[in-house]
């Protein structure tokens, strides 16, 4: 087994700070979103702002945008990963139903 040399422990700490630092910028910085788009098998079922009060029923799944936050209240897929990712209010953040082909996304 070869012993770690002091470059070798000096390259290790640089990139942890690095991802570290990378990680509070983009989670501090993200802006509030103000659109939600949701779409279905690649269309676009729905566009709005986030600041209107809304629920999306869809076949499988139901979509619940309330109080500038959206998320998917309810789906009939097995493991319920799109619930449990809970709500989503920033730009870029997205809820995905791979099952049935959801995603609610924030602009």
């Amino acid at each position: 087994m070869k012993k770690l040399k002091k470059a070798d422990i000096i390259l290790a700490m640089c990139l942890i700070i690095a991802a570290f630092a990378l990680f509070i910028t983009f989670y501090l910085f993200k802006t509030s979103g103000k659109k939600v788009i949701v779409r279905q098998n690649n269309k676009t079922v729905y566009s709005g702002l986030l600041s209107n009060d809304n629920q999306i029923n869809l076949k499988h799944n139901t979509v619940v945008i309330k109080d500038n936050k959206a998320y998917m209240k309810c789906a009939d897929c097995k493991n319920q990963i799109c619930v449990k990712t809970g709500k989503i209010s920033k730009s870029g953040e997205t809820v995905v139903c791979l099952p049935n082909k959801v995603i609610i996304e924030i602009e």
